[in-house]
């Protein structure tokens, strides 16, 4: 009995110390690679098949975008087209039957044409201007032709025609030398309306009658208001369009286009991003900007009851679609912690079909980043929204490093959703704080103003300000706080290292603008009709030199100390090239450590896998060398 009794005892112990290890190994912390990141999937768009049994999207899976088809039960997808050069976005598929529509550009150039794909695999070129930009704009109600824009004719303006699909000739239906955004037909083919931007605050909506051959302006009024059109009812009797006229938010409102009344709408405690209905106009889909996260609702317009969407795994659902029969429904979910998959949904029913697998098996989430928003104090009392991504092997004690992340614009927003160059850093021990600094959209038209012809200034000192709360943690080491960004936010990397020296140790510029003149000066001819905006937001180099000088970072890089990582690509058609080579060189010049890498086949943003895994890799190791080793 003594015998039996000692061998439980030692049974148990040996029990323990299993646990204990266990414990240790579930406790413990894996770091994946670069490539096990970039190995995550990437997918865009959704289109119904005619007969509604498949769906058409691209994915990234082979290293560069092409089109795919997967059946709405999932299954195995079907690559539709095989490119290894320039990425291959799909658009739709054609109405009645199998062909489809994508877009494509040289080397991230945006010069975009749209493509015709047949059901035999060949391919057309619909709009093969040389230096011909054409953008899809929407199928025609009676499926008989498609309406896109294009500025052959003039390359400051976006013409709108419509293409037969039978014999593929175009028709000019809109010569636009107002430089007015197109915004959609309405279903019997008499209107189309346009948007137009005067400024970033103050922007009107025209109404053109193609039986008539009339341009009217619908939004006549007085200060600074912006009307977006959203649009047209089922019937074409009304138009609705998206205004913050006496709100700090966007809302909807009703136009009845014969009468000229209009009536308030839709109103949401933040900005409605958009609207749109179903075929018959059964369903109204409504897209909500909420606290750095998009909300969708659906409501069915006979009862004006919202839809359920089935029960989900934790995140956001975005993107949805309504099939032609109104029948099914397809969406995108994800999260911080995992990149959007495709669903489809029967609605009125519970289930749901995940059609994709977006993550890389490889990855565990529970070793990834929460995204949490957050708030605090700028350096006047402000509070500056944010998202948060803190790491999850943080014990207590521990000191890590950190960044400001900022993003691109101006005026946009860091939303939470999955990033792999963020959860890179984070599953590596940094932490990451993307700021939405004064000047970022989704926060009232007030907030978004505040950085106006006001640059490098309160807008930077949010990001500086951001140290702060970063350090209040109690587990970051404020001497290992660097600050990145990209485009808008890259211009913020090198204005904190050129006028705010001592305060970030390092900084990483993803093809961020450094001369304010030489960009304004040379904006793409397709962006005329923002030209005016960002001249009033930024400033006019054609009369505000000086000022656009000053707040320039290329031009105050002796004050550069601190070490500086660049990236660029080569046909990056807004921010060039020789605004990082003069940046890097300067820095150089003064002694200063800068690395710097170009891709010589991206454009404003980088889309083939091996360039994103060879640029975020040395990111990180950047990083460590230059951050967190510092001391």
């Amino acid at each position: 009995m003594e015998m039996k009794m000692k061998y439980q005892k030692i049974i148990l112990i040996l029990q323990v110390a299993v646990l204990g290890l266990t414990g240790c190994q579930n406790a413990s912390h894996e770091e994946y690679s670069i490539s096990q990141f970039i190995k995550t999937t990437s997918i865009r768009g959704s289109s119904f098949s005619p007969d509604e049994s498949e769906i058409l999207f691209s994915s990234d899976e082979t290293g560069v975008f092409n089109a795919y088809t997967i059946s709405v039960n999932g299954g195995k997808t079907t690559a539709l087209t095989t490119t290894t050069g320039n990425s291959i976005f799909a658009t739709t598929f054609f109405p009645n039957d199998r062909r489809i529509l994508y877009r494509g550009d040289q080397g991230g150039n945006e010069i975009w044409h749209i493509y015709l794909r047949n059901e035999d695999g060949s391919a057309k070129d619909l709009t093969p201007g040389e230096n011909e930009r054409a953008l899809f704009g929407g199928w025609a109600y009676d499926e008989k032709s498609f309406f896109y824009t294009s500025n052959k004719r003039n390359p400051k303006y976006m013409d709108v025609y419509e293409m037969d699909i039978e014999t593929f000739k175009p028709t000019l239906i809109f010569t636009n030398d107002e430089a007015l955004n197109f915004g959609g037909v309405s279903n019997e083919k008499r209107y189309l309306v346009f948007g137009k931007t005067d400024t970033r605050d103050n922007s009107n909506i025209y109404l053109y009658d193609l039986k008539e051959k009339n341009l009217e302006l619908i939004t006549e009024h007085e200060g600074d208001i912006n009307h977006r059109p959203a649009e047209f009812s089922t019937d074409s009797k009304q138009l609705y369009y998206l205004t913050d006229k006496d709100s700090e938010f966007n809302y909807l409102v009703e136009y009845d286009i014969q009468t000229g009344n209009r009536k308030i709408f839709q109103k949401e405690s933040w900005d409605i991003a958009y609207m749109y209905f179903s075929r018959s106009g059964k369903y109204r889909v409504l897209g909500i900007n909420q606290d750095a996260q998009t909300v969708i609702k659906v409501f069915d317009t006979t009862t004006e009851r919202q839809i359920s969407f089935p029960k989900l795994p934790a995140g956001n659902v975005a993107s949805v679609s309504i099939s032609k029969s109104e029948k099914l429904m397809s969406f995108y979910h994800g999260g911080a912690k995992s990149p959007s998959d495709l669903y489809a949904h029967t609605i009125g029913e519970r289930e749901y079909s995940r059609l994709t697998n977006s993550m890389n098996p490889e990855i565990n989430p529970s070793y990834l980043a929460e995204a949490e928003v957050i708030r605090y104090k700028s350096f006047d009392g402000m509070e500056i929204p944010a998202v948060y991504y803190k790491p999850p092997n943080v014990k207590q004690g521990d000191k890590i490093p950190a960044l400001v992340w900022v993003h691109g614009g101006p005026g946009g927003q860091s939303r939470v959703g999955y990033r792999a160059l963020i959860q890179y850093l984070a599953n590596h021990g940094y932490a990451v704080l993307a700021v939405n600094n004064r000047g970022s959209s989704g926060y009232g038209k007030t907030f978004q103003t505040l950085d106006d012809q006001a640059h490098g200034e309160g807008d930077l000192d949010d990001c500086v300000s951001a140290k702060d709360f970063l350090i209040s943690t109690g587990y970051i080491d404020e001497n290992k706080i660097g600050i990145i960004g990209g485009s808008y936010g890259g211009y913020m990397v090198m204005a904190a290292l050129a006028f705010r020296p001592e305060d970030f140790e390092v900084g990483v510029n993803i093809f961020g603008v450094t001369n304010w003149i030489r960009t304004l000066k040379s904006i793409p001819p397709w962006w005329e009709a923002a030209r005016l905006s960002l001249f009033k937001e930024m400033g006019n180099p054609e009369t505000q030199e000086d000022y656009l000088y000053n707040i320039s970072p290329l031009f105050h890089a002796k004050n550069i100390v601190k070490p500086v990582m660049v990236l660029q690509g080569a046909n990056d058609p807004r921010v060039l090239q020789v605004e990082s080579d003069e940046m890097v060189a300067a820095v150089r010049k003064k002694g200063v450590f800068a690395e710097y890498i170009v891709f010589e086949d991206e454009g404003h943003g980088f889309v083939k896998k091996e360039n994103q895994i060879k640029g975020y890799g040395a990111i990180l190791q950047f990083l460590d060398n230059y951050l967190k080793k510092n001391s």
